[in-house]
This record gives C-alpha cells, structure tokens and sequence, in this order.
C-alpha cells in the first residue's frame, strides 16, 4: 500500500517538474516598447522540495512542509557562461530572505535553482536579513554583489520592534560560486538602499549609485539616485555624495525613487532602469522608469522620459505588498534585453526587448513638464501632427 508520505512526494514532484518546464509565451499584444510574458519566471513553487520537505519518511510520515517558503522575487541577474541566471531574493515564511541563484537556457523559461542557496560569510555583525542584490560585472575582473543588508536599530527602545539599519553589503566572486564578503559601505548617510555600482572605472575610481535616505521607511531629507566614489572595493567609503536624479512633485517619484540595475553602455548613453515610488489612497505604488546619462560624465542626465516605463498590470497588482514592480536586475545579449521585474514582492517575471527600442523610447519620448496643461498642449500637438498625415 502506497503510504501517505510516497503519494504527496509523487504528486508533488510530479506538479513542480511541469511547472518547471512549462514553455513561456509573449502576451499576444505589446506596447511597441516590450514584451510581457504569460508566466512568472520564478515563484515559491519553483523552490526545491529538498529545502521545503523533510525526506526522511520516518521523521516526516505526513511530508508536511518544514520550510515553507512565501516569495521569490527581486532578483539580479547576469548571463554567465551562455547560462542566464538570477539571484533571487527568496522569503521564507519565518520572514527572513535569503539570496539563491536559478539558471536557465534561455532566460525566459526553465529556470532551475541551484543545489543550494547562497551562505552569506558575515562581517563582525551579522544580518539580520539581505535581500535585493545588484550584480555587477566590473571591469577589474570581479563580479560584485550589492545587497541591503539589514540590523535592529541599537538606539531604538525595547518596545520599538520595528526600527531597523539598512546599509550596503558587498560581495564578489569570480565564478559566481565562491563569494567573497568585503566590508559594508561606509557613507554619511544614516541609511543606504538601492546602491548598485557602476561597471566600469570613472577616472580610475569605483563610481556607485546610492540612496542616502534618514530612515528605514522614509526618505525624509534624503532621496534621490546619487553618485559617489571610492578608492577601493575592499574598503570602500564614499565621502560625498551627488544626487543626479531627485524626487519631484506630483510624479511618480515623487517619495522615492532608487536605481534597479547597473546601466547598461549605448553609443549615445548608459541606460539607466529606476524604480519610482508615489502615496496612493491605497498605499505606496511602485512603477519602473527609464532615463539615460551622459557617455562620459555619468552625473548628467540627458534624457528621461515622462511618467512609468513598466507598471504593474493585471495580477501584478497582488501579492503580499500590492500594486508594486520592481527590478535590480536585466540582461544585455547583443541587441536584446531582457527585463527582470518582480511584481507585489511576491514573484519575478521578465520582459524583452532590444537596446534599439529603449534608445527610440528614451530619446523620443518627451520630458515631463510638471503641469496637466503642458500634457493637454502635447496631446493637441500629437493630434494635429497626425491629422496632417492620416
């Protein structure tokens, strides 16, 4: 007789082997820009049962889940020996997340996680929790991992649970299997997220976007995408930091915004993917927007378009933290781009594209001129400039 343990081990590994080689299709209509896809990338259900399950049929007679896992989302990525992987922030049930790599053949579907997930080597004090790293791969042979790592806030009272830390980690790696943990990020900000650092040498220093923000939650007098610079990685400390793109009213970046991804080199810019943040009567919303700096002096932005590039549709809009994307990771192959975004901090999807699409979106797309009469004027100009052709 087929116990209740080998039955629910069959079903299950039965249901996560489709899932996992399930085939992903463009949405049938794009916008001209990108495509979506029909399924998520990543979701809880593509983490390995052995991390999940207790095997051990004596132990477990019931094969109960004793590590539940709640998401998979906000995810770096990199194409790495003609595999494309992402490192993907996975939450547990307990709260805390943890980084795993999943790879796949082609970037859009098939992705299988790694053995194992990543432990992190600990500086003099520990995390408490990681999550969405940036990776880098930097003209000085490394790759680098760029990660929020998060502390209790020592300063705060006993009864206040809630007051938290957040500062740079960094790791590097050569063969994205061994990492090296270097000391956190010293700056002067009292809290840093969403600090991703730039691939190549800015007169012979590391350049590194930042957020310096004055609390966990709030932006406060803080904000804004920033540069700033250091000598060394393995030591690194930035004095001074530059906000390049700030906060602006009534945008939809107008709580917070922070850089996703390195910047990928174009012949006429780097291009630059950004999450924006606004207050909603339904909480914060998260959207995606794109602009571009200058080839050689990477503190001037030269353009940026009006409004959202991506915005969260349709189930996007659920999840545990609702009405949210975000993305920290994408990856160039020639022409092509692929976009990682996670949707409601819940589960990652992709989007493609090609860098001749972004260029044509980027420059041709006009600025935001901050008044609902300047959109009217531009929409009456769109409208007599096509009368005149159609």
């Amino acid at each position: 007789m087929t116990t209740i343990f080998e039955s629910r081990l069959q079903l299950l590994t039965q249901k996560q082997e489709e899932l996992l080689v399930r085939k992903n299709h463009k949405k049938a209509i794009g916008n001209g820009i990108f495509d979506r896809y029909e399924y998520p990338v990543l979701t809880a259900a593509h983490i390995p049962l052995k991390w999940r399950f207790d095997f051990n049929q004596t132990e477990n007679p019931y094969f109960i889940e004793r590590f539940a896992i709640n998401a998979v989302f906000n995810a770096g990525a990199i194409k790495f020996h003609d595999q494309y992987l992402l490192v993907a922030r996975v939450e547990g049930a307990d709260r805390k997340s943890f980084f795993a790599i999943a790879e796949s053949p082609n970037g859009i579907d098939h992705f299988r996680f790694r053995d194992r997930p990543i432990l992190l080597p600990q500086t003099e004090e520990p995390d408490t929790n990681v999550y969405d790293m940036r990776l880098t791969a930097h003209e000085d042979g490394y790759i680098y991992g760029l990660f929020c790592t998060e502390r209790r806030d020592k300063n705060a009272s006993e009864n206040d649970q809630t007051a938290a830390i957040a500062q740079c980690g960094i790791i590097r790696s050569s063969d994205l299997v061994n990492w090296e943990r270097l000391p956190d990020l010293k700056t002067h900000a009292a809290q840093q997220r969403n600090v991703v650092l730039h691939p190549e040498f800015v007169e012979g220093k590391y350049a590194l976007y930042t957020r310096p923000q004055d609390s966990f939650l709030e932006a406060g007098q803080g904000g804004g995408i920033a540069i700033g610079y250091c000598d060394k990685m393995e030591n690194a400390i930035i004095d001074h930091e530059i906000v390049i793109d700030k906060k602006v009213y009534h945008t939809v970046y107008e709580a917070k915004n922070g850089q996703g991804p390195a910047p990928l080199k174009t012949d006429l810019g780097w291009l630059h993917l950004a999450h924006g943040v606004r207050h909603t009567a339904a909480g914060l919303r998260y959207v995606l927007y794109l602009f571009m700096t200058d080839l050689h002096d990477i503190t001037q932005v030269i353009y940026k378009p009006a409004g959202y590039f991506i915005a969260p549709e349709g189930d996007e809009r659920i999840g545990d933290v609702s009405n949210v994307v975000f993305s920290n990771g994408w990856i160039q192959d020639g022409d092509d781009v692929l976009i990682y975004y996670a949707s409601s901090d819940t589960r990652m999807h992709v989007a493609t594209t090609t860098i001749k699409q972004l260029i044509d979106y980027v420059t041709q797309t006009p600025e935001d001129l901050l008044t609902s009469n300047s959109s009217v004027e531009r929409i009456i100009a769109l409208i007599e400039s096509n009368n005149k052709i159609a």
